[in-house]
């Protein structure tokens, strides 16, 4: 049995190891390697870091031994054949950290063009730098992270439905897809052909909107589907009389709604109509949150395979086509596969 080579560090490199995995704009790899290490000299052998950094055990035996033979230069790449490098560590260094830590001037990020100029090279090489290290100063993503108070217990409820749904009980996720346009294009649509994609016009008629409302059935996949031309609680009301009708009353069967905190979903009439059926079970979505109602995943399939790409000359074709789309859709349900654990989602939330 192999023993790991034991780690020491000096009290200046662990200063300079902690540095490195908590700096915020250190780049992934180079925190991943230093973690490793201040792992290792706690004692932890190398199947117990690898465990808690989420990566092989052969990763960890590899920067282990390469930090003793080298120390902290060790955690360096190695260098690579070829042609001699004309760019120095220095510019390199020069290039990721204004990438990382600063803004050209009036700008809000830095383009191949802007950086070359500042750095003195060509294009070409700051967009290999660029490359190497994994940046992409063009590219943004948008977040939202929820304010609600009881997020945790939310998260906790919802999610633990999901993996470990309760005995002798339905879960639907619940939620409106409103304002879907019937647009139809100005011009026929072009047919795909060898080597040409399907191709629309850019602009279109609008002839007039709906409101999809879905119940989404956890274990299933099955959809069950209503489409109205107006979004109010006098709607809503009439699509949980149909969830009701279609889940008939069963000795100890309970049906759990999931669903978001829009404004219908809590009027007075509503909260009276789950009064007179205690079988109902609710479960709130967190505020911002809404990624967590498995319905929304499904919206985004009947959009991207059905509605985005339609074209649609009245709001009666457009009901007709989300209509068929749902049949189709019971007829080989298949459901979503749901493997995040509560504690994976709240770590990820922490970490935005």
């Amino acid at each position: 049995m192999r023993i790991a080579t034991p780690i020491q560090l000096t009290e200046n490199e662990a200063s300079k190891l902690k540095l490195l995995a908590a700096r915020p704009k250190a780049s992934q790899r180079d925190s991943l390697r230093a973690r490793i290490i201040l792992h290792c000299a706690e004692g932890l052998e190398n199947n117990e870091v690898a465990s808690r950094l989420g990566v092989t055990t052969q990763t960890v035996g590899k920067w282990r031994k390469r930090f003793a033979q080298a120390r902290m230069e060790g955690l360096g790449d190695a260098p690579r054949s070829g042609p001699p490098r004309t760019i120095g560590d220095d510019k390199v260094e020069e290039v990721v950290t204004k990438t990382l830590e600063s803004k050209p001037a009036g700008k809000t990020y830095w383009s191949s063009r802007t950086m070359a100029g500042e750095a003195g090279i060509s294009e070409f090489t700051v967009r290999r730098i660029w490359r190497a290290f994994g940046l992409k100063p063009h590219q943004s993503k948008t977040f939202k992270i929820s304010t609600d108070p009881y997020f945790v217990e939310k998260v906790r409820d919802i999610v633990g439905m999901y993996l470990n749904p309760p005995q002798k009980a339905v879960v639907l996720c619940v939620d409106e897809k409103s304002q879907t346009q019937a647009l139809n294009r100005t011009q026929p649509v072009l047919p795909m052909r060898e080597d040409l994609p399907e191709a629309q016009t850019h602009d279109d008629e609008r002839n007039g909107t709906v409101s999809l409302f879905a119940a989404y059935d956890v274990a299933t996949g099955k959809v069950l589907g209503k489409v109205h031309q107006r979004h109010r609680q006098e709607e809503f009301i009439k699509f949980l009389n149909e969830i009701d009708r279609a889940c008939p009353e069963q000795e100890g069967e309970s049906v759990h709604i999931v669903m978001d905190n829009y404004g219908t979903h809590k009027t007075e009439r509503v909260n009276r109509w789950f009064r007179k059926r205690p079988r109902f079970k609710i479960h709130f979505t967190p505020t911002g949150a809404s990624w967590i109602n498995q319905v929304e995943r499904w919206f985004g399939k009947i959009t991207d395979e059905r509605i985005r790409r339609g074209s649609f000359g009245s709001v009666k074709q457009l009901m007709e086509a989300i209509m068929n789309y749902i049949e189709a859709n019971n007829d080989n349900p298949s459901p979503f596969s749901w493997v995040a654990d509560a504690d994976t989602i709240l770590e990820k939330s922490k970490q935005a």
